[in-house]
């Protein structure tokens, strides 16, 4: 296959994503300054982080970039400056085994010059390095990077995917493991002019995993530090484990990478916050084992009422519609033959409504049986608030999944043009209450290449979406899933207002 090279640019740019602004508190009791009327705006920068993709000589790596059309930025403020959507390398920190690689030098980064039309760059082998991106004016809002990457053979084959995350400073990864089957790394990456410092707290099925070299990790700028979790504690070996990252000054992008010796292996995505209610969309029709992994990070136990969204409503699942969550542990559940043969997605909700316990939540989702079996993984996903998008999907091997657990729901899902070629086409679909829809034939015309799915609801109830890419390989049906996360395109800012009065 040929293929060239993701651009290695040395010194990446301090990423600054203009997502909101800062509520006003009057101190000592005093009256709270009147409130304003908002307006909302595109924003102007938005940053991205993705992790160094692959430790396998054989890794193949696809990123592909892509800013929906729709909302314009930079226009409005007066600015002059060339907009710009570039991805650039973030050094190798040494890593918790010690074992650092020389960045792969590479020739052409994966550079949008226009919105509407994702632009593919390709690396191969286990020394390309983390990367770092901005993107600013016309290509800031909603802009978007997909890491996906095919493993053939080896301890980690299987197909990884991985929407790239924006930096911050909080992150619950549910479903991860110190076992010994599993190698499962979290990856820090600083974006940053100055160096971030990280904590790592793990928490079992018993409670919090006593460890160490957890505290004060530090993230030195532009660079990136991967925590092999098996390292960080003395206890024995646990399957089910949550992370919690935090930073104590700075902030990172994390994404956790699980490598399972039998099953195959996948990223694992953060979940959505902490809350009371959870959804899970886009679990594969043909999924042969899932598991759920929950934490109640608060102090109250949580009891949970298990359901599935499927096609024609929401059920029970055979064998477990309920699951009870100690404080501060990690419970998990085995959902055998829950999708029979229908996409379907799991809703989670307080079994007594009068009493909502936040959780954080994933699915451990497995298909296939014997030796050629793939995993992957479903972090709990808010709804889509206003639009949101997932870049490289494959004109066979696509899978979207639309569910509205709430209410009647509209929304108009875009098929971008192709990186090749391609027309862009829409559809408006109406998912009814309680239902999961799917769709796998939304194409753009005459597509070549790789395409992006764009999701923005219209009116009803809330809707939770997740893209499904199927890529078999050699009898191993090789799968990701990657939820769709509002993609922070606007911001609110105040309106600003002229007083005209005349002082006596």
């Amino acid at each position: 296959m040929k293929r060239t090279t993701l651009s290695l640019i040395a010194g990446a740019t301090a990423l600054a994503a203009v997502t909101g602004f800062a509520a006003l508190t009057a101190p000592d009791g005093a009256a709270a300054p009147e409130a304003k009327a908002t307006t909302r705006l595109p924003v102007e920068r938005a940053g991205l982080v993705c992790p160094a993709p692959s430790t396998s000589e054989v890794a193949e790596t696809q990123y592909t970039s892509y800013t929906p059309t729709g909302t314009a930025a930079g226009k409005a403020a007066g600015r002059t400056e060339q907009p710009t959507a570039l991805l650039r390398t973030a050094a190798n920190a040494a890593p918790a085994d010690g074992t650092a690689k020389k960045p792969k030098p590479a020739k052409a980064p994966a550079t949008v010059t226009a919105p509407g039309k994702p632009v593919t760059a390709e690396a191969d082998g286990g020394s390309v390095p983390a990367v770092t991106g901005a993107a600013t004016g016309t290509l800031a809002p909603g802009w978007t990077v997909q890491q996906t990457t095919v493993v053939p053979a080896g301890g980690a084959r299987g197909l990884l995917g991985l929407s790239c995350g924006a930096p911050d400073t909080d992150f619950w990864f549910p479903a991860a493991s110190t076992g010994k089957d599993r190698q499962d790394y979290v990856h820090l990456t600083n974006p940053d002019d100055t160096a971030a410092v990280a904590d790592i707290e793990l928490y079992g099925p018993e409670g919090v995993l006593k460890s160490q070299f957890t505290e004060g990790i530090p993230v030195p700028a532009h660079s990136t530090v991967p925590v092999l979790l098996s390292t960080l504690t003395s206890q024995p070996a646990q399957r089910d484990v949550t992370v919690h990252v935090t930073t104590r000054s700075g902030r990172v992008g994390a994404a956790l990478a699980a490598a399972d010796d039998k099953l195959g292996s996948d990223w694992i995505s953060p979940a959505a916050d902490p809350a009371s209610t959870a959804v899970l969309p886009g679990i594969p029709a043909d999924a042969t084992a899932v598991r759920l992994v929950a934490l109640a990070p608060g102090e109250e136990d949580a009891d949970l009422k298990v359901q599935l969204v499927t096609a024609s409503g929401t059920i029970v699942p055979a064998g477990g519609g309920s699951l009870h969550v100690k404080s501060g542990m990690t419970a998990a559940a085995d959902l055998p033959d829950l999708t029979r043969g229908a996409v379907g997605s799991l809703l989670l909700t307080p079994s007594d409504p009068k009493k909502p316990t936040p959780v954080v939540a994933a699915l451990e989702v497995v298909r296939g049986k014997g030796e050629n079996t793939e995993i992957a993984f479903v972090p709990a996903v808010a709804a889509v608030s206003a639009r949101a998008t997932v870049a490289d999907n494959r004109a066979k091997g696509t899978t979207l999944s639309l569910t509205a657990p709430g209410a009647d729901a509209q929304v108009k899902v875009t098929a971008s043009a192709g990186s090749e070629g391609g027309t862009p086409v829409s559809k408006t679909v109406t998912v009814k209450a309680g239902t999961t829809s799917v769709l796998t034939d939304l194409v753009p015309g005459g597509l070549k290449g790789s395409y992006a799915l764009t999701v923005e609801p219209l009116s009803g109830g809330k809707v939770y979406a997740s893209r499904t890419l199927a890529l078999p390989e050699d009898g191993t049906p090789m799968f990701t899933i990657q939820t769709f996360v509002d993609d922070r395109g606007t911001v609110e800012v105040p309106t600003a207002h002229q007083d005209l009065g005349v002082l006596d």
